[in-house]
């Protein structure tokens, strides 16, 4: 008896360990899992479509999901990309020649000794060094990111695709008498997850729209192009945000410091408002979820996983939220009754 347990103590050791070294792959399978689960949904939609007699198979809905997609991408870069590449290139070409009128008009400048005008061109050339350099020695870690996306898009493909017989076999581990309850809350589970969509695109479309409106009036370049971009990062918690405000500002800048500013309260005002209340609110409606356990999801699943930990925090957390109401929450009909008039009274 004692030895069985060592054996299994050690077993158990042994689990966790290789858990531990496989956990980046870990996360890339739970995070393609996650997505194929929260876009099923979209893919029975597509399989309800008849167009005669014939009414398109799993594999054709989940190849034309795949393909709206690609064409989407296909048709922003199209319509967004062509002007500012033409600026880029217009702009490298020219740099040469305004650098010396620059520092010209810097050394005309009463304070021009104090600043080190002198030096000034030592130090972009030095910059420029340093930053090749820093660019060649992060290639490879980059890489790797852009690998893992690629990889986890594959693998949410399969999962779409096969989930159902995964989902099928990992039951059949369950005892028989425990199957029927663990299935439905899964089911349930996997309702609410698929809503964290609807919710995140509405935040994604708001936020995009808004963008486009108050750029489009501000007269800031690629407007267009920044305001998609607005709503595309806004999947990624605060770190989308930040990057996508940070390059409005930067091309804002490039005309005026008023184009800077109106960008920047733009965006404070729309994060009050987006953290106050649009998260909180959309949220509760889509995943059921109070609006205080969406933000300790997100900080927690940034703390865990960084991006990709806050980027699946809302999900999870709606996993979570089922698994605890069935097996853990010991329910009242009295305070369900006060929490549902509650919830209408404040709706």
């Amino acid at each position: 008896m004692v030895r069985g347990h060592i054996l299994f103590f050690l077993m158990m050791v042994v689990i966790l360990l290789l858990l531990w070294r496989l956990r980046a792959v870990l996360e890339i399978v739970y995070v393609s899992a996650l997505f194929a689960v929260v876009l099923m949904p979209v893919v029975e939609q597509v399989r309800r479509l008849h167009i005669g007699r014939w009414q398109p198979s799993r594999t054709v809905a989940v190849i034309g999901l795949v393909c709206a997609v690609f064409a989407a991408m296909a048709l922003f870069f199209i319509l967004a990309l062509p002007p500012v590449v033409h600026d880029v290139q217009h702009f490298a070409a020219d740099l040469p020649k305004r650098v010396p009128v620059l520092l010209a008009k810097l050394k005309r400048l009463p304070i021009a000794d104090k600043l080190g005008i002198d030096s000034v061109t030592g130090k972009i050339e030095g910059l420029a060094a340093s930053t090749a350099s820093y660019v060649f020695a992060t290639a490879p870690k980059w890489i790797l990111r852009v690998m893992d996306v690629i990889t986890a898009g594959i693998l949410c493909i399969y999962f779409m695709l096969e989930g159902e017989f995964a989902y099928f076999y990992f039951l059949a581990f369950i005892p028989i008498g425990y199957r029927d309850r663990l299935a439905r809350t899964l089911i349930a589970a996997e309702k609410r997850m698929s809503k964290w969509l609807i919710g995140q695109a509405s935040l994604m479309l708001i936020l995009g729209v808004c963008s486009t409106i108050v750029f489009g009036a501000l007269h800031v370049r690629y407007f267009f192009l920044l305001g998609v971009l607005m709503g595309l990062f806004n999947l990624v918690p605060v770190v989308g945000g930040l990057i996508t405000i940070l390059l409005a500002a930067s091309v804002a800048a490039l005309d005026s410091w008023t184009k800077v500013l109106g960008v920047l309260i733009f965006y404070a005002i729309y994060v009050q408002i987006e953290n106050a209340y649009l998260t909180p609110r959309i949220m509760r409606t889509s995943v059921n979820l109070m609006g205080v356990s969406v933000l300790i999801a997100l900080l927690a699943g940034a703390d865990l996983a960084g991006v990709v930990g806050a980027l699946v925090a809302v999900p999870t957390a709606a996993l979570v939220a089922v698994l605890m109401d069935e097996y853990v929450v010991q329910k009242d009909a009295d305070a369900t009754e006060k929490l549902n008039q509650a919830d209408s009274s404040a709706t």
